[in-house]
């Protein structure tokens, strides 16, 4: 009851494009002046978060997107263009203003969602769970669907012991190197979005 080439392969596509040790020094930037039992309830909402929107989307996927009339490509430039703006904050440094960030819970916006849940991991699942045809490949899917989750969650959590070592001057180290990796990636899915627009048009 368990396909194992179906979970090594999903569990490989999603841990490529959710990448948790890439998420990593975002999580530091963005987490920041926080007491530690904050960061470590942050990284578990934002794996939540993450979870619950892959389930919505991997068991609702099409009928959302066909609802609202929104195409994978416009969901993947949204969401990059979403991304961007983060990126510019942090490279510019706004995040370090405790009045603009120490009240919001970046855990659901933008670590939940789109950095964990992009539009890259929903459209994954999607077809995923679309090929499923069996209860041995729906098991394979869930269950590589929960253990990548289970890996993001541990490699948060775990990030929070380079805070110790690399203290305040470090952290905004990572924060300006976290918007610079993290504005590549955004244009790198805005060029994914627009590349299938212009290759489906």
């Amino acid at each position: 009851m368990f396909d194992l080439a179906v979970f090594g392969s999903l569990f490989l596509t999603l841990f490529v494009i959710m990448d948790p040790p890439g998420i990593t020094p975002i999580f530091l930037a963005l987490t920041a002046g926080r007491p530690g039992k904050v960061q470590k309830r942050m990284a578990f909402q934002a794996v939540c978060v993450a979870g619950g929107v892959i389930t919505v989307f991997g068991l609702l996927g099409h009928q959302i997107l066909n609802y609202l009339h929104v195409s994978v490509p416009a969901l993947m430039i949204a969401g990059g263009l979403l991304l961007l703006l983060i990126a510019l904050d942090l490279l510019t440094g706004k995040t370090d203003e405790p009045k603009q960030t120490k009240d919001v819970n970046v855990a659901l916006v933008p670590l939940g969602m789109p950095l964990l849940a992009g539009p890259g991991a929903i459209v994954s699942v999607i077809l995923a769970v679309q090929k499923a045809h069996s209860v041995a490949t729906q098991v394979s899917v869930w269950t590589a669907i929960l253990a990548i989750h289970v890996v993001l969650w541990l490699v948060m959590r775990y990030s929070l012991v380079i805070i110790r070592i690399i203290k305040d001057g470090g952290v905004v180290l990572v924060t300006r190197l976290a918007g610079m990796m993290l504005s590549a990636i955004a244009v790198q899915q805005i060029i994914n979005g627009v590349t299938q627009v212009i290759r489906g048009s």
